[in-house]
């Protein structure tokens, strides 16, 4: 199964930390990432800061809660700014996003390396899906790699600023 899409008020941190997520092969977070070098920790992904009724509340999906959460996804999709950087802490490797998913149970994710354009990372994504859920049904790496070399094709994508800064992490095949 894939998880729809949630827009507006739904895409907030109680409704990703209930659970359901778990059920789902596919997660994808469309959201600003904010990503600390300094104190990892304090590193996470913005959901809605807002209930329904304009009522603020914690949308800060940091990294703590991050580890906490319980996935059984083949593929997380971050699609957000710098959301596969980290700080490289001695003797346990990188610690970013990216490592936090891979605890909740993230076989593999895809993460971009620096700042990404909105309507060319919407584009990439779209191609992206494309390959990996239309009719030619490629594995997550092989998608990406031919949504990257199709943009690259295109004039009005073909920049790097708009393709390259997205990465396969974690189970490739």
């Amino acid at each position: 199964d894939v998880c729809s899409s949630d827009l507006g008020f739904q895409a907030n941190k109680a409704e990703v930390m209930d659970g359901r997520l778990a059920n789902y092969r596919i997660v994808h977070f469309a959201t600003h990432g904010l990503v600390d070098r300094t104190h990892p920790q304090l590193s996470g992904l913005a959901l809605s800061l807002y209930d329904e009724k304009g009522r603020p509340i914690d949308g800060f999906l940091d990294l703590n809660a991050i580890f906490d959460m319980k996935l059984g996804a083949d593929l997380v999709v971050l699609s957000a700014c710098e959301s596969g950087e980290g700080k490289l802490v001695g003797g346990e490797g990188l610690m970013g996003l990216t490592r936090g998913f891979f605890h909740a149970g993230a076989a593999g994710l895809v993460v971009s390396l620096w700042s990404v354009d909105d309507e060319g990372t919407s584009e990439l994504m779209r191609r992206f899906y494309q390959g990996m859920l239309g009719s030619a049904r490629l594995r997550p790496a092989a998608a990406l790699r031919a949504a990257q070399r199709s943009m690259i094709l295109n004039s009005r994508w073909q920049d790097p600023y708009y393709w390259a800064p997205f990465t396969m992490q974690g189970e490739w095949r």
